[in-house]
């Protein structure tokens, strides 16, 4: 039986300002088993941001439990939490997040720097990494150089650097044409069916279903978590 990588028990956040109290999630529980890949939707001011910011350990919840891989991290120091990203989480955004000065090849190489990786293995494990989304003659190249999509690829990559337990993305064709989205969601979908863990956050129906799961959220608590039966094929998308 698959593990869960994800197991999150009765987690609510609430904003404090002065004497105002935002209660913005309310008692959530949710598992993510190794090898789901989870869409989480819901409207604006649904609280799935928050939500996303809580499983990416960017934030903490106020109140409940948060095991990732069987380690609880909702009481983690600051310190403590930036070691998990780096170690257990990749993420990809919606505006790429690449360093403008550093190739292809650097901007992947980052995140194994940071983890302490030698200089020799982070760059050809770097490479390799290009070469599978496509981006092997690209690896020189500035992030000025290269597409929107090509961009989110060498994100991708970048998130792939620390072989870490789940693959975060938040709105990640958010900023792309139908093309390079369907070549995005097609590297998801690879990455699903190597047993990748993959969460991405989504406010387009299409998108989700390419997920095996779907949890949608609304105003604060999850009304909807449901196997999808039907993922789309992407090569079989003619647009998005």
């Amino acid at each position: 039986m698959n593990h869960s990588v994800i197991d999150i028990q009765g987690i609510t956040r609430t904003y404090v300002n002065g004497k105002l109290s935002v209660p913005v999630l309310h008692g959530i529980d949710l598992q993510v088993h190794k090898g789901d890949f989870v869409s989480i939707m819901g409207p604006s001011g649904s609280g799935k941001s928050t939500f996303m910011n809580i499983l990416g350990c960017l934030d903490r919840p106020t109140t409940g439990s948060y095991k990732l891989n069987g380690n609880e991290v909702a009481t983690l120091t600051d310190d403590e939490l930036a070691y998990v990203r780096n170690k257990e989480i990749g993420f990809v955004f919606q505006s790429f997040n690449l360093l403008t000065k550093l190739t292809a090849l650097e901007n992947v190489a980052l995140p194994m720097i940071y983890a302490g990786v030698d200089k020799k293995t982070r760059n050809e494990r770097a490479a390799a990494l290009l070469s599978s989304v496509g981006l092997g003659e690209r690896m020189d190249h500035l992030p000025a150089e290269l597409s929107g999509g090509q961009r989110q690829r060498v994100a991708i990559a970048r998130a792939l650097a620390n072989d870490p337990a789940i693959i975060m993305a938040d709105e990640p064709t958010g900023n792309l044409d139908s093309k390079s989205t369907i070549d995005v969601m097609n590297i998801f979908r690879s990455l699903y069916d190597q047993g990748r863990t993959i969460i991405l956050v989504t406010h387009e129906p299409e998108i989700a279903t390419y997920a095996s799961r779907n949890v949608v959220l609304r105003d604060g608590y999850i009304v909807e978590d449901k196997a999808n039966l039907n993922m789309t094929p992407v090569q079989e998308v003619e647009h998005v």
